[in-house]
């Protein structure tokens, strides 16, 4: 099954206003022949503000241009960068884009920033597509360059926002760091939850393993002084036998949180090589071809902002998950 329909929303911001519909579009999937802008148009499979559109319509803020095709197609279009390794084919999948902020659909697979000199990142790939789309750098203020307002691990996939301007930059990173923008994720775990569950814990990491532990209120005198109290919140999606998809909201945001926090209660990620269960995982990787915590940054929610991200004001941004999700839960019914 699929979450939502294959439906998403554009909202012209100031600085895509006062140009043609057609225009817009084509600049948004990149790879997209004009012939078939023209026949999704005509078919309403495109519309402007509810309605059907001819394409030349001059766009105003805050209008909302309305695709109705699938993940595949869109992602079909979307603006490629050159191929520059094998685990990160420099595809940038864009949720949303304005001035100052923009919104990606990171891989599993692929690093959010430099581990090591000669890695190639999503910074890296942020930074040609910028290039490509003719927002050079000296465009953005002396010196400065994109970054990321948030992270995942590199076998995480799902949104990250970006800075397109240091004004950008800091106003983004601070509602996160703030708390002021929820945050989702969809993942599978092993074994069967029925019910929704509020997880409390008290997070420690081992800097030199990069591994964290989390202690409970009964293990609490175990507790190294260094622990950082968290906070996790899962609801069952889809429930099978085996496995189960879950909703999860990240209250607090700490290293390997979700991971160790699902671990704790005996229903640890799927393909998660660090704190999953081996023998699961390894099963898994053959049967479905699972090379990675099935674990996806799914959505952010967002209520009051500041005036430079009006437009997000009581949006809601999501990232198509993986195939992979539904691959497996699928086959759980068969």
């Amino acid at each position: 099954m699929r979450i939502g329909v294959f439906m998403k929303i554009l909202r012209v911001t100031e600085a895509e206003s006062d140009r043609r519909l057609d225009k817009f579009l084509l600049k948004y999937m990149g790879l997209a022949p004009k012939s078939f802008i023209y026949k999704m148009l005509r078919k309403k499979n495109i519309k402007l503000n509810g309605v059907k559109a001819a394409g030349n319509e001059i766009l105003k803020t805050n209008d909302e241009v309305t695709l109705f095709l699938s993940d595949e197609t869109v992602d079909g279009f979307t603006k490629k960068v050159p191929s520059w390794n094998t685990e990160a084919d420099g595809h940038i999948n864009i949720i949303y884009e304005n001035e100052h902020i923009i919104f990606i659909n990171k891989p599993a697979g692929m690093l959010s920033q430099k581990a090591k000199k000669d890695d190639i990142s999503l910074v890296d790939c942020l930074g040609r597509y910028l290039e490509e789309a003719g927002e050079s750098m000296t465009n953005r203020g002396r010196g400065f360059s994109p970054g990321l307002c948030n992270r995942l691990d590199r076998n995480t996939s799902g949104i990250l926002a970006a800075g397109k301007t240091l004004k950008g930059l800091r106003t983004m990173s601070e509602l996160l760091r703030e708390k002021r923008v929820k945050r989702y994720y969809l993942s599978i775990v092993s074994g069967k939850l029925e019910q929704p569950m509020t997880l409390d814990g008290y997070l420690y990491k081992d800097k030199d393993k990069n591994e964290v532990t989390v202690y409970t209120e009964d293990t609490l005198r175990d507790k190294p002084e260094e622990a950082q109290k968290i906070k996790t919140v899962i609801e069952p999606l889809v429930i099978q036998e085996e496995y189960t998809m879950l909703r999860v909201e990240l209250i607090t945001g700490k290293t390997h949180q979700i991971r160790a926090h699902l671990r704790s209660i005996g229903h640890p990620v799927l393909g998660d090589y660090k704190y999953g269960n081996a023998e699961r995982n390894i099963w898994a990787k053959k049967k479905f071809g699972v090379k990675s915590q099935l674990l996806h940054s799914y959505e952010m929610v967002f209520d009051e902002v500041p005036p430079i991200l009006a437009d997000l004001r009581n949006q809601t941004l999501k990232a198509p998950y993986p195939s992979l999700f539904d691959k497996v839960m699928e086959a759980e019914k068969e």
